[in-house]
């Protein structure tokens, strides 16, 4: 897939890494520019090098919405406005109601869903100022369906996606379109795992169609068809990017298991 982003200047939440750099590259590499909004100055400097002409950092801390205002200040005072915005930034925090540390799920709730909610709020009187736009929220798979024992995450995300369709429903007679995009599991940070638990990982794949982890690459190139034009009728909905996981219903693979009783 091949999109012209030239003159096009998008904000990138949780850019320095994961999906958000990834969407940042092919940003860059098809002639536009973004500012990066995260807290990891290393790993966003390294990135903004490989493309110093299209990219900015500002250091952002996305619970802050004066951060978030001067992430997209500076992009209008750098690249001329905002066309658009990705907002990626994310962790997540194992637990159950009961066991969760209350600190943990406020944490969670104020990155994953109250920081989404700034960087629209920071970024919409812009993309008014250009006669439109285009939002992205990384929600997740977990927003979709619920995991054990991801209380906050499950929460947030399924919040994210919610709060994308009211984006989608209050801004759309402004040329704002906002979509969702739900990924499974994907090779990031978020997603890493201590080699020594190779299980988990398995498992994990296990449950995927495709029988591979999806790459930050795949979910970015999905990103910017929904940045494009070419999803100028694609708003108010979830797209959940997964490699067939979510197509299970939690079985198991039933003609693998009588095959072995033969």
């Amino acid at each position: 897939m091949n999109i012209d982003f030239s003159d096009h200047c998008y904000l990138v939440t949780g850019g320095a890494s994961g999906i958000g750099a990834a969407t940042v590259r092919y940003i860059a590499r098809h002639g536009g520019a973004a500012v990066i909004a995260d807290l990891n100055e290393d790993a966003a400097t390294a990135l903004v090098e490989e493309y110093p002409q299209k990219l900015r950092f500002h250091a952002t801390d996305v619970t802050e919405l004066t951060q978030l205002e001067a992430a997209c200040q500076l992009a209008v005072d750098t690249f001329g406005g905002l066309d658009g915005a990705v907002n990626s930034a994310g962790l997540g925090s194992f637990g159950t109601t009961t066991e969760l540390p209350l600190e943990e799920w406020h944490k969670v709730i104020d990155i994953d869903l109250n920081g989404v909610f700034y960087a629209c709020r920071a970024i919409i009187p812009h993309l008014r100022a250009r006669g439109g736009g285009s939002i992205v929220n990384i929600a997740s798979l977990s927003g979709v369906r619920a995991d054990h024992g991801f209380a906050a995450y499950n929460a947030a995300k399924a919040a994210v996606i919610n709060y994308t369709r009211t984006l989608a429903l209050d801004h759309g007679r402004e040329g704002i379109r906002a979509t969702a995009v739900c990924p499974g599991f994907i090779d990031t940070p978020l997603t890493a795992v201590p080699s020594s638990i190779d299980t988990v990982r398995k498992a994990w794949l296990d449950a995927i169609a495709l029988q591979r982890a999806g790459q930050p690459e795949d979910v970015a190139n999905l990103v910017a068809f929904l940045l494009s034009p070419a999803a100028s009728y694609i708003s108010g909905t979830e797209i959940v990017i997964d490699g067939g996981m979510g197509s299970s219903n939690n079985q198991p693979n039933l003609p693998r298991l009588f095959a072995g009783l033969g």
